[in-house]
């Protein structure tokens, strides 16, 4: 998964016009079959079966300049929506395509007289409120630097943002099935490498201590689901994800972690599809509801509930989780 910069100002009127155009409201396909080929409208449809998706687009720009940008874009990939020094929206490319004819009727034309012909369809869309400077920080960039035009991270820096906020390609997202378990299979058939490895990895010396500093007897109570388990179910699971802790918070055993059991919890909210609000009620992600078998989870095991391990000491690091890791709601 590559990560792909948007620049797009909601304070700017077209641009929040067209947001609210074809993101707030989803362009509806049928409406338009008469300017886009067959081809794409079979894609569309059966990547979203309600007939309808998110959608964004490009102009080529001055001398094509943003065309070799374009076709480094791949679906797939993460696009961040960013204006007004924050990333406030994002989503997975599931289709791309070109359509002059739609991106005109779609969003017009600009002062140049171009249009967002390099269009593509989002999904598992949700909100953020990350400020620039904090991605500066995260991926060193000069202090100065912003988001002018549409870019692709290189490898490393899109790996970077993607663990960093908890990424994950939407269910939508274009995948050949075939191609895939062809390949596994030649993998698996070509294999002749050594079958153990001697492996050297950090270990986390505060672990231990945390651990026992939660479930101090051979019985503990999950943080999210409130079931009493053997120890051996229980895990201490960081509010903060831990590589994002300084060394101050990691030796915050006190607050800095809850138990949280293996039987799905630690899961969930490790992916950010559930979070303690302030207070300590969970919150479950909107989008849990394009995977059916979390969503049920969430609504057997965790709806409605409210978290004993919320404490005011406890509140920044999961108002670090909610901002960072939670899979919000697309912004309106």
């Amino acid at each position: 998964m590559r990560i792909v910069m948007q620049p797009a100002r909601r304070s700017e009127k077209d641009v929040e016009q067209h947001y609210q155009d074809t993101i707030v409201k989803p362009v509806v396909f049928d409406d338009h079959t008469d300017v886009l080929d067959a081809a794409t409208v079979d894609r569309l449809r059966g990547l979203y079966p309600d007939g309808q998706a998110q959608m964004w687009g490009v102009v080529p720009g001055k001398r094509d300049v943003n065309v070799s940008k374009i076709r480094k874009m791949a679906p797939g990939d993460w696009v961040f929506f960013s204006g007004d020094k924050r990333l406030y929206f994002g989503g997975t490319i599931a289709l791309m395509w070109r359509s002059k004819e739609l991106a005109t009727r779609l969003w017009g034309t600009d002062g140049a007289g171009s249009t967002w012909e390099y269009m593509y369809a989002l999904s598992g869309t949700r909100g953020f409120d990350i400020p620039v400077e904090e991605v500066r920080r995260l991926l060193g960039w000069n202090p100065n630097r912003n988001i002018m035009g549409i870019s692709v991270l290189g490898d490393e820096e899109s790996e970077r943002l993607q663990t960093y906020l908890t990424l994950e390609a939407a269910t939508a997202a274009v995948t050949d099935d075939a191609g895939d378990v062809e390949r596994a299979a030649a993998a698996v058939a070509a294999f002749d490498g050594e079958l153990e490895r001697t492996a050297r990895r950090a270990q986390r010396g505060e672990q231990a201590a945390l651990k026992r500093s939660l479930v101090p007897g051979g019985m503990g109570r999950c943080a999210l689901c409130g079931r009493a388990l053997p120890a051996s179910f229980l895990i201490a699971a960081h509010i903060k994800k831990r590589s994002e802790c300084s060394d101050e918070e990691k030796r915050d055993l006190a607050n800095i972690a809850m138990p949280a059991c293996t039987l799905g919890c630690d899961a969930v909210y490790e992916h950010g599809y559930v979070t303690v609000a302030a207070g300590g009620a969970l919150e479950i992600s909107p989008l849990a509801a394009d995977i059916p078998e979390i969503a049920a989870f969430l609504a057997d095991r965790l709806a409605g509930r409210t978290s004993g391990w919320w404490t005011p000491a406890r509140e920044p690091y999961y108002q670090w989780h909610r901002t960072h890791t939670f899979k919000d709601a697309p912004p309106t």
